[in-house]
């Protein structure tokens, strides 16, 4: 069975997609069998991989609110082990459109049912929001991955995601884990970064991945490229530094 992780920061801007992205790309080079669900209306993961969402026709929504399965929207990418669940146009009306819906925070999950037996991991990328997309992707997780940049804004929404996961986990699922915080588009040069880190340390004892993710031009570039930074770049230190999260993350959840 799939080990579902959903990767959550209410903060826009954090590096949620490009890890959500280049994390799955990097679990799937490994040899993992990798869905990356796309549940935020922004589309960026999508867009990521070359596709315009306001022109497919099936996606996430269509699994949330219609009821199709999620068999019919996953799209094949060219990476081995790889696949992708894309958001479409449509997703930006869904928090609305599940409010009146029974088991509203639990459609993910449910579509996720029938499916979830034929991968290693389930990466979903949820949106900068605490709001009703992102508790569905709580919900339908078994371990919740925190990108924060190393920035004191970034530090601030922290103790109010970590209650949110609290509140799921004590009313929606009671075997919601932390699988840890990752730091994002670190910058060494920046003093900063390590005093934040410090902080980091406080607020993710035990929990904070080693591996951080350095701040590069050519990771920001991939994606208006429809490339991970493995297919534009695979000789740069934000490939090897996804490589070796995805190699840390491994045995995290090998261990747990």
């Amino acid at each position: 069975m799939a080990r579902i992780i959903s990767i959550v920061n209410q903060k826009g801007g954090v590096g949620k997609t490009t890890t959500a992205v280049n994390l799955s790309a990097a679990l799937a080079k490994s040899g993992k069998f990798v869905l990356l669900i796309d549940l935020d209306p922004q589309a960026n993961a999508t867009s990521g991989f070359g596709f315009d969402h306001k022109n497919i026709e099936k996606g996430v929504y269509e699994a949330l609110v219609n009821g199709i399965s999620l068999k019919e929207v996953i799209l094949d990418l060219p990476h081995e082990g790889l696949r992708l669940a894309p958001s479409t146009i449509n997703l930006a009306g869904a928090a609305v459109e599940l409010v009146n819906m029974e088991r509203r925070e639990f459609k993910l999950s449910d579509a996720l049912l029938e499916i979830k037996h034929g991968y290693d991991f389930i990466i979903i990328d949820s949106p900068p929001s605490l709001g009703l997309l992102t508790v569905n992707g709580l919900a339908a997780a078994r371990e919740v991955l925190i990108p924060v940049q190393p920035e004191y804004f970034a530090l601030e929404g922290v103790g109010q995601l970590l209650n949110t996961i609290r509140i799921v986990r004590e009313n929606l699922k009671s075997d919601l884990e932390l699988l840890g915080a990752v730091i994002t588009m670190l910058d060494k040069r920046n003093r900063l970064g390590k005093e934040v880190t410090e902080e980091l340390q406080k607020h993710f004892p035990d929990r904070l991945f080693s591996t951080m993710i350095p701040r590069a031009i050519r990771l920001a570039e991939a994606p208006s490229h429809g490339k991970t930074i493995f297919d534009y770049d695979p000789q740069s230190p934000a490939a090897f530094a996804y490589e070796a999260l995805a190699k840390e993350l491994m045995e995290r959840t090998l261990n747990s």
